[in-house]
């Protein structure tokens, strides 16, 4: 397994375990908001809107709460807007940070205090985003599909991995391939559980059990705060700490 796929994968799991349902709709609604904003209601001709829909699907959102944020988004000029931090947890730990919000000044404030109150640092942007790939990755359920044949006819859309973990297929592909993997995915009528770009580390950093818990509840501090959507790092998560981060 490549490091970015093996980084993938262990990112889902820990989402997984994560997951607060009220969060991800929230995540996604504000995602479907922004997209409406850009690119307009039409998800025909709004590729981040269609992709942003076929996530909110993935995660079982209703139809009825789609469409009730599309018309929302189209019906108001809306203020969010997309802020990105960058800073350290302890021990060195890259932190990179996506938000929505329509209020700057409180997502600042809020950022700043998680990690002055975690012991951490806010750097100054470019800081840590060299440390960071952006990729697209992409979540197909296994269901009826034929691994290898499955693999061998996406391949030539751009896809850079390509890994089967616990009945998902994990798919990497460069930021430029992203879109043609989607269309891809989309004449092969196959619906992907969630499609997104990422930041993937060019290489991870391994801590202790007990440091690296500690790194994780500040990711997860970040990550329970409503303007957050995304925070990527360059802990290096194996399963043994995801168990320790259970018990």
């Amino acid at each position: 397994m490549s490091g970015h796929s093996k980084w993938s994968t262990i990112k889902r799991k820990k989402g997984a375990a994560d997951a607060k349902r009220s969060k991800l709709f929230s995540r996604i609604s504000k995602e479907i908001q922004i997209a409406v904003k850009e690119g307009g209601p039409d998800q025909e001709n709004n590729p981040r809107l269609r992709m942003a829909i076929s996530n909110a699907k993935g995660v079982n959102m209703p139809k009825d709460n789609i469409e009730r944020v599309i018309n929302k988004a189209s019906k108001e000029d809306g203020n969010l807007q997309e802020v990105t931090f960058e800073g350290y947890a302890p021990y060195g730990i890259a932190l990179f940070i996506e938000c929505l919000t329509d209020n700057n000044n409180r997502t600042v404030s809020s950022v700043r205090a998680i990690f002055n109150r975690r012991s951490g640092s806010l750097a100054t942007n470019g800081s840590v985003s060299f440390l960071f790939e952006r990729k697209g990755v992409i979540t197909v359920p296994q269901g009826d599909l034929n691994g290898e044949e499955f693999e061998l006819e996406i391949i030539d859309a751009g896809v850079e991995d390509v890994v089967l973990e616990d009945g998902f297929f994990i798919i990497t592909v460069p930021l430029e391939d992203f879109g043609n993997v989607r269309k891809k995915l989309e004449e092969m009528e196959i619906e992907p559980e969630n499609a997104e770009l990422q930041r993937i580390p060019v290489e991870t950093k391994t801590l202790s059990i007990e440091e690296a818990i500690k790194v994780l509840k500040i990711i997860e501090e970040f990550e329970d705060d409503d303007d957050v959507q995304n925070v990527f790092h360059n802990l290096e998560v194996d399963d043994e700490v995801l168990a320790a981060m259970e018990e």
